[in-house]
């Protein structure tokens, strides 16, 4: 198959296109800048210039591809308002990529979040949120599944809150930048909130198997770890940067506060027993002691 790939020289993004290539996929990469495009040449992909909020290279991408797989997103969480752009602009995109798409029964994978089910792990059949700070988000994702009634056979691929990657990337990532920037590695409230996690190598595995299996509409779940207590997440990074570990104000974290106050363990059974993936690279906890001080 030929694949374009949105965000595919990211953290996620690059891990999907070697998986993609390492598997008889080829792969046209949406590339926002000469660095993007070089950094696609060299892990064995064809770039494409054009930003995500270029929709006409988005155009040009679905027209030269068998199938299409999003994973950009805006990395400005600095304020609602910079969120709520981020926001806008994605949906733009995926409004886009699906019109393109209308009829031709060819695969959509995009990238959505786990969701929150109190008192318990979610699972593949609990709705995304279609409200709060990234509302929008589950709203344009939403839109990206129904599609499944108009000839496109469309997958959301939901990430936990972090997807890791010798130390780096996710929400995890976040509380270790904070940590350096304040010399605190805080956690909000009593820390016991829980977190699910994933291994970027093995979410492109994931993403692979519903670009070739996913029936239309259907959603799955990237989650290795269910639930790692955020205090603990804390506790690794502050040990491996030399600082206190303590609660900190959910202010700590902008717009995404009340996300990170909260508990949300997730499953990945029925993933795992349907399309027969299986996590097997280091868990959360384990990856971060790859933290430099």
């Amino acid at each position: 198959m030929r694949v374009f790939v949105t965000g595919a020289t990211g953290l996620i993004g690059s891990t999907v296109v070697a998986e993609l290539l390492g598997n008889g996929h080829t792969v046209l990469a949406l590339a926002r800048s000469d660095a993007s495009a070089l950094a696609a040449e060299a892990a064995g992909a064809e770039p494409l210039r054009g930003a995500l909020a270029d929709l006409d290279a988005l155009r040009a991408g679905v027209a030269q591809a068998d199938g299409v797989v999003h994973l950009a997103f805006g990395n400005d969480f600095s304020s609602p308002e910079a969120l709520a752009e981020n926001i806008a602009e994605e949906s733009a995109a995926l409004t886009t990529l699906g019109e393109e798409l209308v009829g031709s029964d060819r695969p959509f994978v995009t990238v959505s979040g786990t969701p929150q089910a109190p008192g318990r792990a979610s699972t593949e059949a609990d709705p995304v949120p279609t409200d709060g700070p990234v509302g929008g988000r589950g709203r344009a994702v939403t839109a990206v599944l129904d599609l499944a009634a108009r000839g496109v056979r469309s997958a959301a691929v939901r990430l936990p809150r972090t997807v890791h990657n010798r130390g780096l990337g996710g929400f995890a990532g976040l509380l270790t930048d904070i940590a350096r920037r304040t010399g605190v590695s805080g956690y909000p409230g009593d820390g016991t909130q829980r977190w699910p996690a994933v291994h970027a190598l093995d979410a492109a595995v994931l993403f692979r198997l519903a670009l070739e299996q996913a029936e239309a509409g259907s959603v799955w779940h990237a989650v290795a770890d269910e639930g790692d207590r955020v205090r603990d997440i804390a506790a690794v990074i502050g040990r491996r940067l030399g600082l206190p570990v303590e609660s900190v104000p959910p202010q700590t974290y902008g717009p995404l506060g009340p996300i990170f106050a909260t508990d949300q363990p997730s499953s990945s059974t029925h993933t795992q027993q349907t399309l027969g993936w299986k996590p097997k690279h280091p868990g959360l906890l384990e990856d971060l002691e790859n933290i430099q001080p």
